[in-house]
């Protein structure tokens, strides 16, 4: 996805699309592919943009609000964004840090209890982590 077409899909979803915006939708949303914040803001850096902390934060939670991204949270202190927005898991290599797309059909789940008074289920999110067996070959 080239700038100007980064540029109508936020008009599609009601976001006026800045420079600053489009600098950070260049980086997350051209493709699919998980990163996190500081990655974003590397990213942007490195194509010669100053940007501060805070904008791109604002930028993402926007993007997130809109329904453009969604948020991957692999444990406590670390958060991905995803431009993929339909359902779908993640395997999380613990080693390396990298995120990787689980198709739905390939995850099984079966809850069996019953959901609290006057509440439905919204979304399932599962987080595979992995990591290195040890094995050396």
């Amino acid at each position: 996805m080239n700038r100007e077409e980064i540029a109508q899909l936020l008009e599609r979803h009601d976001v006026t699309p800045t420079q600053q915006r489009l600098d950070v939708g260049e980086v997350i949303l051209a493709m699919p592919q998980h990163k996190s914040a500081e990655q974003i803001i590397s990213a942007i850096k490195a194509k010669g943009f100053r940007v501060s902390k805070a904008t791109v934060y604002n930028t993402l939670n926007l993007f997130c609000e809109c329904g453009l991204l969604r948020t991957v949270d692999v444990d406590p202190g670390r958060k991905f964004y995803d431009p993929t927005t339909r359902p779908h898991h993640h395997f999380y290599n613990v080693d390396t840090g990298e995120l990787t797309d689980i198709e739905p059909e390939n995850v099984a789940l079966q809850f069996k209890g019953a959901f609290p008074r006057g509440t439905e289920q919204r979304g399932v999110d599962v987080i595979i982590r992995i990591g290195a067996t040890g094995v050396t070959s």
